[in-house]
């Protein structure tokens, strides 16, 4: 019950496609902020810098880590050639010569593919021993509509492995939206992480103050990866991965502030600035779509009729002529494309203005594949008089399967 809780609960973490994620230092900065104990340490985006930074430890018991947004850092490998992308070190020069192997560089991991990220900051920290490695996440459950808290004793390694092979060492606790994280609650997930009774105390303060982040920065995602209880019975966040909802930037500054583009897909940061929410896949058809969920429907009836998506493209309830055209310039982009599928219900969106968007694309790109159009909602008619007077090779369609099953036709897969 437990693993399929938290498998639930992963999937709709994974499906928020869009949501800022931190590099380590900065969620580290933040989580210090909220009164959560890390590791000191100071980040660095050139070499000398990442000299001054281990200097400035004064200690030599060191931890290099390479900034990028993947999982997986420490078993990746660079296109320098360096392996692995956490490092233990012992001075200021190997800080230094780490680092030139690092900045500017690709990381590859399992996460990333072989395009790998490039690495745009390093985070030289001190390194602390463990007693205890625990897992401690925050996230909303969308089938309890309430945040959860997971937690585990086996922290430092893959939690969907420890899910999957031992799934009674997974602990999930809901919390109370209006009650919040209780002393009670704190406590009793603070007993599960395979503490000393000396860090219990501590460790339930750090899972109150990590949720209080979770709360009041729109988190859509608190992970931490270890939190470990040291020697000494200090609880420190090791590592850290925070996601916040875009949805909430306008009162996010500082955070949003913090955002690295060159670790985003470059087609989405454009999208992004036009409105538009667009993720490439590996197919071949083409959509535009407004609203998410029709966006996901839209994919499964191409899937159902035998074709493959090339994209999620939602144009949300802004669409106009300009951000249409822009939708096309992005998904023209995929030499795979060979068709395109234009699923619109009008709402908020207009379908007149989808149609103008649909003309004015098309014979600016000097489209020579294949179209397909379904609008429903507000001033279909003036669409579909727009589309059928244009002289183009739009096919108009009223309802979905017909629509989908022709664009399948259309355009078969390569």
């Amino acid at each position: 019950m437990l693993s399929r809780t938290i498998a639930r609960a992963s999937r709709a973490v994974a499906q928020q496609k869009r949501f800022l994620s931190l590099h380590e230092y900065r969620s580290a900065a933040l989580l210090e902020q909220y009164g959560v104990g890390v590791p000191k340490g100071y980040a660095a985006t050139t070499a000398e810098g990442a000299f001054d930074a281990a200097k400035k430890l004064g200690t030599t018991e060191l931890v290099i880590k390479a900034q990028a947004l993947t999982g997986g850092r420490g078993k990746g490998h660079f296109d320098s050639g360096l392996q692995g992308g956490v490092k233990l070190i012992s001075s200021p020069e190997e800080a230094k010569d780490l680092a030139a192997q690092m900045l500017g560089h690709k990381l590859i991991t399992k996460q990333t593919g072989a395009a790998g990220k490039e690495v745009t900051a390093v985070y030289i920290v001190e390194r602390r021993d463990a007693l205890t490695e625990a897992y401690v996440a925050i996230l909303n459950d969308r089938a309890a509509q309430t945040p959860i808290i997971v937690a585990s004793s086996q922290g430092g390694m893959d939690i969907e492995g420890v899910a999957a092979e031992t799934p009674e060492a997974i602990h999930t606790f809901k919390v109370d939206l209006k009650e919040g994280v209780t002393d009670k609650l704190a406590t009793e997930v603070a007993s599960v992480l395979g503490y000393t009774d000396a860090a219990i105390p501590e460790a339930a303060k750090a899972v109150q103050n990590l949720y209080k982040v979770f709360e009041e920065k729109d988190c859509t995602q608190v992970e931490i990866n270890p939190l470990s209880e040291t020697p000494d019975h200090k609880v420190l966040a090791m590592d850290a991965k925070l996601g916040f909802d875009d949805n909430a930037s306008f009162r996010q500054e500082e955070v949003f502030n913090w955002r690295d583009p060159t670790q985003e897909d470059p087609e989405e940061v454009e999208a992004s600035k036009y409105g538009l929410n667009f993720i490439k896949l590996d197919g071949n058809i083409a959509n535009i779509v407004n609203g998410a969920g029709l966006a996901m429907a839209t994919m499964d009836i191409i899937k159902l009729y035998g074709g493959k998506p090339a994209n999620f493209l939602d144009c949300g309830g802004t669409a106009t002529p300009a951000t249409i055209e822009k939708a096309f310039e992005l998904i023209l982009s995929d030499k795979k494309v060979n068709g395109i599928f234009v699923n619109i219900f009008g709402g908020i969106v207009r379908c007149d203005y989808v149609a103008e968007g649909l003309i004015a694309a098309t014979k600016n790109f000097n489209l020579d594949i294949p179209v397909v159009v379904r609008l429903q909602g507000t001033n279909m008619q003036q669409a579909k008089e727009l589309i059928d007077n244009s002289g183009l090779k739009l096919f108009a369609f009223e309802d979905l399967d017909p629509a989908a099953e022709k664009i399948v036709e259309l355009a078969p897969a390569n």
